[in-house]
């Protein structure tokens, strides 16, 4: 059974940071892109970072600098690292991927940014 798991969210002061992580069961993890979404409210969802196997990422041009995305293969898990927080970073953060057609979605982290 394909699962996603997030977890690490929290609430943080602008400037602060946080590590998201997302456990993946039910896929070959080793051999799957993972990513990073975020929606805010009354905004579309959003994607924010992607890593590649084994290793190439992308990053949305917002995060660019302030955020890494890197993975664990031994654990299935994928992080998120995000440094130098601002309140526009603020949403739910969810973890992600895709099967020819069909997307995967974990349940979503919720990350709040005090300015």
């Amino acid at each position: 059974q394909v699962q996603l798991v997030e977890s690490g969210g929290g609430l943080v002061q602008a400037g602060g940071s946080l590590r998201l992580s997302c456990v993946a069961s039910g896929i070959m993890f080793r051999l799957t892109t993972m990513n990073w979404y975020r929606q805010a409210p009354g905004k579309q969802r959003e994607l924010v970072a992607r890593i590649i196997p084994p290793g190439d990422t992308n990053y949305a041009d917002s995060v660019k600098g302030r955020f890494t995305i890197s993975r664990d293969n031994a654990k299935n898990t994928v992080y998120l690292q995000m440094n130098s927080l601002q309140p526009d970073d603020a949403g739910v953060y969810y973890c992600n991927f895709r099967i020819a057609t069909s997307d995967y979605w974990g349940q979503g982290t919720q990350v709040t940014v005090s300015s």
